[in-house]
């Protein structure tokens, strides 16, 4: 089991949800959080946190669908704690209009900018430190809807969600000889803020029963603590009650599709 302590963490997305969820796990774990989000006042609240409960965690606010931004907070990680260990590459966005007949160009924009250019940038960025220091970790939130199709999510972050998948395995066919390991975590529907973008409000009840910021946030702290020698190429994950295996007449998944 690899041991937290001594490793820095670059969590992207950090200032609620999933990404909040995983800064606190890994930081309670023993790894230096660095902590990064469009706003800078959530992410201050989350480290302070973090600090409260006596782990360790900085804030490097910025839009990351800004490429010299990302190149720029990679670097002063480097600068500042000399070694980046994990990329959790969590930052990602859904949005009401989302059908292929009500899309727009500029949320065509707004999906693939976010959720898979800005990926990339995170990848690019972090890649050299990881050769030149001999290995390192990428985890990836894609979603249970880069792997299965369903139309309540839309084309446009369906298609950026695969290929966050595609990028994934890309990594591990190109790098795995410099001991680099990228992780591909397709989660179900998890209860975080993003669901205030959905057509349809999505009732408390269900919300309940989807799953929650913390089981990601445990399954991200256990692919951390795979040694080196182990790839944990994709992980697939889903609430038990999962809407996705209901008729969509049942599971009312037809209404906010036909919201949508």
């Amino acid at each position: 089991m690899a041991d937290l302590a001594k490793q820095v963490v670059w969590v992207t997305g950090a200032g609620s949800g999933i990404g909040e969820a995983a800064a606190a796990t890994l930081a309670a774990a023993g790894a230096t959080v660095v902590l990064t989000g469009r706003r800078r006042e959530p992410l201050e609240a989350v480290a302070a946190g973090i600090v409260a409960a006596g782990g360790k965690a900085a804030v490097e606010p910025g839009d990351l669908t800004d490429a010299a931004r990302v190149e720029e907070i990679a670097r002063g990680i480097l600068s500042r704690f000399g070694r980046l260990d994990v990329l959790v590459n969590n930052a990602g966005v859904n949005i009401r209009d989302r059908a292929t007949a009500s899309l727009k160009p500029e949320g065509v924009d707004t999906l693939l900018s976010t959720n898979l250019a800005a990926a990339f940038y995170c990848v690019t960025s972090v890649l050299p430190i990881f050769r030149g220091q001999g290995g390192g970790l990428m985890i990836h939130t894609a979603s249970w809807l880069g792997r299965h199709s369903h139309k309540l999510a839309g084309a446009g972050y369906s298609a950026a969600k695969h290929a966050v998948v595609a990028m994934s395995h890309a990594i591990n066919m190109e790098e795995f000889d410099n001991n680099i390991r990228s992780c591909a975590l397709c989660p179900g529907e998890v209860a975080t803020p993003v669901l205030e973008n959905r057509p349809v409000p999505v009732p408390q009840e269900e919300r309940d029963r989807m799953l929650q910021p913390q089981d990601l946030a445990d399954m991200i702290l256990m692919i951390c603590r795979l040694p080196s020698r182990v790839c944990l190429n994709e992980l697939v994950i889903s609430p038990t009650w999962n809407r996705m295996f209901l008729s969509q007449e049942q599971s009312g998944l037809v209404a906010e599709a036909r919201a949508s």
